[in-house]
Formats: C-alpha cells, structure tokens, sequence
C-alpha cells in the first residue's frame, strides 16, 4: 500500500478526536510507526501506547516544533527525518524533553517557519533552507550553481566537518538558528501539463523561455536568469494551482517535494537539471539550545546525526521505490501512477548548463553575493571551499554509501 494512502481509511474528524484524547503529536507518531492497512482500532492503539512512553515522566522541557507543510502521511514520501528525529530525541532524554508537533501549516508555513522560530513563536522547525533564505540570507551559501556534483556530495557536506565553519555557525551567529539535519536532493524544473504531449526533454534548450516558479532563494534566482528560466516568485503552497492553471509552465524544486505536495497530478515531467540545492532542513533556536542541559544538549547532536543517517538511506530508498524518481520507474510509484517522466540530462548537457550558470565558469553575475556571503561567513571563500568539499569523493559515488560522520567532533 503506498505511503500517502497509509492513513486514507482514517476520516479527518477521527484523527482530530484521538489527537483530542492523546494530542496531536502522540498520534502522528504513533501513526508514523504503522505499516500496511491501517484501522482506527490500530491507530488509537499505537497513540495510546505512544502516549503512555511520552508521558510516563513530567518532562524538564517542553520544545514545540513547527513541521510546515508535514504529516505522517507525506514525510514516508519525502524522508525529511523530522518524526524520527522527535521520537529518538523524546526516548534518549527518557521524556526529560517532550516535542510539541505542529504540522500541515497550522503554525508556520514555508516561508515563515524559520522566522517564527527567531521570534520565539517556536522552538525548532523543519522547512526547505531555500525556502527559508528570506528570513535568513546566509542560507544562500548552498545555492551556487552546479556547486554539488550530487546527491552523494550533498551528504558528505553535511557531515564534513567544513560544514560548522561554511554553514552551521555563520548561521548560527547571523541568524539565532542551530542547523541539526537535512535531506539532500538536487533542483530540477517540474513541467506542467503544456509539456505533457511533447517529446521527453533532452536538451536545456528546450527549457529556454519557459517560466518557472522560484523560491526565496537569491541565488537560485540568479541560475534561472542565466539559463532564460524566468523565475517567477510563487508561494510554495500556491505553486500547485499555479501549475494547474497554465500561470506557469514549471516550478523548480526537487522530486520528492512533487510527490508529497501532490503535485504529480498537474506535473508531466521532471526534469533532472541537476543546478542548486533541495535540502529540507531541520534547525531550531540557539538561545534554546544553549539553555539547555549539558547532557540535554549532547543528546539533541546524537539524535541529530542518528537522523542524518536515517535520512541519508530512507530518502534514496523512497525516490525509487516511492517516488519513481527514476529510468526505468517501478511500477505504482507516484510518477508513474500519475504518468510523470524523468527527463534525464546527459552528461553533455548538464555541462552546457553548467557553463552558462555556475560560478566556476561565468563568475560575473555572482560577485555581489559571493563577497556579501564571505563576509558573513568570516572571510573564507565559500563557494571554492564548498566546491573543493563536494570533490574530495569520486563524482559517481551513490548517496547512500556516503560515511556519516559526526560533524561537531571531526578532525
């Protein structure tokens, strides 16, 4: 039974009458640990023995997270961690930490979670770091162009300990967030349904003078202008009826993120240009980090890095076998279900695009953005020393083969 429907027999006045008994987060895990049919028997079940574990001590401190868009219906689509991330955290503390989960936009939406979580409105998040770039800029030092050659080299960022000093503590000393973890996929352009009746796109060509929804990323902007994609800003949660109306002929994102959108319905190809970062990130307040136990504090980095490497192998699992992220796609995955095709770039002409974008080929149009990102980071070159990084593994490395490491403690 596919994920998205895990929970499709369960109406939406049960879910809301159990979360009343055992709150909404007891529930969506609970839910999160079901496989297979799922009953309104078993679901109460699991939520009231998942209540009962959460509960059985008074916790020391209450943290709320706001999860965007998320449910535990689409986080086994798009394996962002964020469920596991609370149920490893909430059974290592035995309950000294209790997480609040507030998904599906009830608290904050992809543009503004970050932005609530520097308010104090909540204390930790999960929402695309591209997304989030407008509440905190420095984001944009993983939006280079072409500066992952892949998903692999996205990972073995991730767990580098360059990261802390490219990524985690500007962010952390610019912007008052503590980046934990994230997924890795790379950004393509999802056409909508004026492509469904042409041609399987071969060539970057084909994309020129198309207009393409963009996030509140600036540097992703600046990739689109230089490859003639037109970025257009668009709402993440209005991108849909974009689509589905002809406003626009495609949006840039990744392949899990149409998937769990459900987006794959108004979509008929994804293609796979490979050219900025799709990283659905999980961070949360400094200031409430650092109050925190010593212990306390050790554990968050633990659960962290045992959710990275979750992650890491979940996600690549589920855009083949989910998602049907691939050439040739499983049967009864959500692209193939909805007639969605991976338009896979050759070599040839990922470089051409490549060329015509990224800095290492045309740096001019990134000047003003490199230096003002260097700046915040300290001085270091960010994009030479994250482009060096992503290249210290084989370019043909799959992802998840990638060695975690823990990247606070790496020599």
């Amino acid at each position: 039974m596919k994920a998205s429907r895990v929970l499709s027999n369960i109406s939406r006045r049960d879910f809301f009458r159990l979360s009343g008994t055992y709150g909404m987060s007891s529930v969506i895990l609970g839910a999160a640990s079901l496989t297979g049919g799922v009953t309104l028997g078993s679901l109460a079940k699991a939520a009231e023995s998942t209540y009962e574990k959460r509960f059985a001590n008074e916790p020391k401190h209450t943290l709320k997270m706001g999860a965007a868009g998320f449910n535990q219906r689409n986080l086994l689509i798009e394996r962002a961690g964020v469920l596991e991330f609370l149920r490893d955290l909430e059974e290592r503390t035995e309950g000294e930490i209790r997480v609040e989960f507030i998904g599906d936009n009830q608290i904050c939406g992809q543009l503004n979670c970050a932005e609530k979580t520097q308010n104090g409105v909540i204390d930790m998040y999960a929402a695309s770091t591209q997304n989030s770039a407008g509440a905190v800029p420095y984001l944009n030092v993983l939006d280079y162009a072409y500066m992952f050659p892949s998903r692999a080299a996205q990972y073995y960022f991730l767990y580098h300990p360059a990261s802390m000093a490219m990524l985690r503590e500007p962010m952390e000393r610019r912007h008052g967030l503590k980046f934990l973890f994230s997924h890795a996929e790379l950004r393509g352009i999802q056409l909508g349904q004026a492509f469904a009746d042409k041609e399987t796109v071969t060539s970057i060509e084909e994309l020129f003078g198309t207009r393409n929804r963009v996030t509140g990323t600036q540097l992703g902007r600046i990739a689109m202008q230089l490859l003639n994609l037109n970025p257009t800003p668009i709402a993440w949660e209005e991108t849909l009826d974009g689509l589905r109306q002809g406003l626009i002929d495609g949006a840039e994102t990744w392949a899990s993120a149409v998937a769990y959108a459900n987006m794959s319905p108004v979509v008929s190809q994804s293609v796979d240009l490979k050219f900025f970062c799709g990283t659905e990130h999980t961070a949360m307040s400094a200031e409430v980090f650092d109050g925190l136990e010593a212990n306390l504090q050790d554990a968050i980095m633990e659960s962290a890095y045992l959710t990275q490497v979750h992650v890491q192998a979940a996600n690549e699992a589920a855009l083949v076998n989910t998602v049907g992220f691939s050439n040739p796609q499983l049967p009864g995955t959500i692209f193939a279900e909805n007639d969605v095709r991976v338009a896979s770039l050759d070599a040839a002409q990922i470089k051409m695009a490549e060329e015509m974008c990224s800095p290492e080929f045309n740096p001019g149009p990134w000047e003003q953005w490199r230096e003002r990102i260097n700046g915040w980071q300290g001085g270091a070159d960010t994009y030479q020393e994250i482009y060096n990084v992503a290249r210290e593994i084989p370019v043909d490395t799959l992802a998840e083969n990638v060695e975690p490491r823990r990247w606070w403690r790496s020599a």
